[in-house]
Parts: C-alpha cells; structure tokens; sequence
C-alpha cells in the first residue's frame, strides 16, 4: 500500500470572481486518520471541503487524492470519479426511500446480494437495527445523521468529507453522536475530512485539527497543542477558554505576573523580540481556567464575581487585587458566594505567552 498520504493539499487557492476565498491553503492527511478544519464563519473552510469534493475549482496549486492530482489550474476531475463520500450539513435523504433504499442509493453497480449485505452491515453498524423500513421523516435528528453517514460510507470512499454534520441537534445530541460518528469512521478505516466552527465537536472527533483564518491554515495540530502550545494570540483566543495577564520576562525560563513567577520553557521569546532574555521584556501570559486552582489553604485570595454551574464542576470568574480577572473550573462541591473570597493557587505546565500587541 502506498505509504504517502491519502490526500494532499497544496498551495491551493480558490476565488469566485475577484474575491479570494482560499489563500495558499496546505495540509496533508494519513490513510485512516480524521483531520478537521476548524474556523470562524467565513474563513473558506466549506470552500475548501468543496474544492475537496471536485465542487470548486481551484484557481492556484493542487489538491491529490492517493498520489493522484485530482484539482489544479485548468484540471477538476469531477466529484463522481474521485472516490469521495459526503455527508452535507442538512442531511440530504431522500424522504420517499426508507433508510434501507437511502443507502443503497449509490450502490446500484454492485450484485443485488452484496448490496443488501453492504446495506444490513452499515444499518447495523450506524446503530439503526430495526430502523430499516423507516422513513426519514418518521426518525429524530440524530438517526436522519447517521443515515446520511451510511449512505457515504455504503460505497467504499477513499475519503469521507463531512460539512458542519451536527449543526442541526442540540448539544447533548452533539456530544454525543460526535463520539459515535467517530468511532464508526475508525472502525470502517475511513480517511476523514471534518469541517466545523465549534472546537468541541472538533475535539472530540479529529486526529489533527487545523485552524483557519482568512483562508489560511494557521496551525495544524493535536487538540493537546492547539489548547496548551498555540502558535499565536489568535489561536490561544479561539481555543477553548483563558485571559491574558501582564508580564515581566525574567529569564528564558521565568516569566512573573500578577499572581506569581511562572517557571518553564517559553519558546516565543525570540518572536517577541527581546535583545536578551532577563533585561524585563513586557508580555501577556494566558492563563487557562485549569491552571488556576482553588486551595483553601493558600495566602493569596481572589473575589468571586462570576459562577456557572457545569454539574461536576463550576467556571468560577475570579477578581483579583488589581482588579483582574482569571478563570478557575474547581470540583462543583466547592460552592462559593458572588462576593466570597477564596484561596488560590498556579498550576502551570506549559507557559505561553505573546507580545503586548500579539503577532
């Protein structure tokens, strides 16, 4: 088996008309893994699905699908001739098939038998035993999802794409369809191609997540490094929750704020454009909820101003003497009054910090 990616993109870059939507977009994906592009409303993460699919054509660079050029300049094998399945975001069944019929749609080339086997293997394997008779319309949001998912997996794509799939259910089912839909892709070995605005969704069902702004990747990782070593101010904004506290650069290992000296490895230094680490360069160190940590028995206190309740645990918004703010997640049983002053202390793995301006 070829040992290269499955798919490839390239320097690709996508208009319609004058406006340029996709700005020199690269990334490469593994057989089996699941990437996700990750992004604000309107920063070409669906256009880049689409350029994907064969939908778009591409203006600049190439897009490569197990070793072969799929889209360039002048070049857009069609979406049909690429292998790929798509689940879309309002689940495109047919409401006059049953379940059964919408997956077997795109299976019309194979033997009778085989693709009822190929049928009764994915209803089984989206967990819709019993369901096969059923209309679309007589089945909850979260079994219409895993319809659309069967269908694009009943052909054997070498690529799954996958536009803002949960975008219509609630929260709870989000969760957990996200967990399900995830195990279903690993245990088909599918390759996967996840589009979305919500990081939670992301994180939950990607490998490698890359997050996009303007039409650029700016940082294709692990969830763990987008949260804990974000390349930038933008992307430690965008990821998950935290504030930003001012700093004294102490050493290449040592910066102190408010609350105490943080000690570890802070790679952004030279980015910040310090002379020589330890003459007191100014910063903005971030400071995650998880870092901060309620201890009873700790001198230094901060002010309760804001609680919400989270079942096994409360995001506590916490004043501090200079009037700052920090965000601490403590253990829901430690139940404290608006106005209450609590002890604190720094749990910090890993310092990030940015110039003032942020890059």
């Amino acid at each position: 088996m070829d040992s290269g990616p499955l798919l490839e993109l390239r320097e690709v870059h996508q208009a319609y008309d004058d406006l340029e939507v996709v700005k020199g977009l690269s990334f490469a994906l593994a057989r089996g893994a699941i990437g996700c592009l990750l992004g604000q409303s309107g920063c070409g993460k669906t256009t880049a699905l689409r350029c994907i699919a064969g939908f778009e054509p591409v203006t600049r660079g190439e897009i490569r699908l197990a070793g072969v050029r799929v889209s360039a300049a002048g070049l857009t094998v069609p979406p049909d001739k690429r292998r790929v399945g798509m689940v879309f975001q309002d689940y495109a069944l047919f409401p006059h098939l049953t379940v059964a019929e919408n997956i077997a749609f795109g299976l019309h080339r194979i033997a009778r038998g085989a693709r009822g086997q190929r049928v009764a293997g994915l209803v089984e394997a989206v967990g819709l035993g019993g369901h096969a008779h059923k209309y679309p319309h007589e089945l909850s949001g979260g079994q219409q999802q895993r319809v659309a998912l069967a269908r694009a997996l009943a052909p054997e794509p070498e690529l799954l794409l996958l536009d803002e799939p949960f975008s219509n259910l609630d929260v709870e089912m989000r969760e957990r369809l996200g967990a399900d839909v995830r195990e279903i892709i690993k245990r088909t070995q599918t390759t996967a191609v996840l589009v979305t605005h919500d990081q939670q969704e992301a994180f939950a069902i990607a490998d490698e997540i890359g997050i996009m702004e303007a039409g650029r990747i700016v940082q294709w990782d692990s969830a763990y490094n987008l949260y804990h070593r974000p390349a930038s101010r933008f992307i430690a904004d965008f990821v998950g929750q935290g504030v930003f506290l001012p700093g004294n650069v102490r050493s290449s290992r040592a910066v102190e704020i408010e609350l105490g000296t943080l000690a570890g490895e802070i790679p952004q230094m030279c980015e910040i454009g310090c002379d020589r680490c330890g003459k007191g360069c100014q910063v903005e160190v971030l400071l995650r909820p998880d870092d901060v940590v309620h201890d009873d028995a700790s001198a230094l206190k901060a002010e309760v101003v804001h609680k919400a309740f989270r079942g096994a645990e409360i995001l506590y918004t916490l004043k501090l003497a200079s009037g700052r703010k920090v965000l601490a997640l403590v253990p829901s049983h430690h139940n404290h009054a608006i106005g209450e002053r609590i002890g604190i202390r720094l749990d910090v793995d890993h310092v990030v910090a940015f110039s003032p301006q942020g890059p």
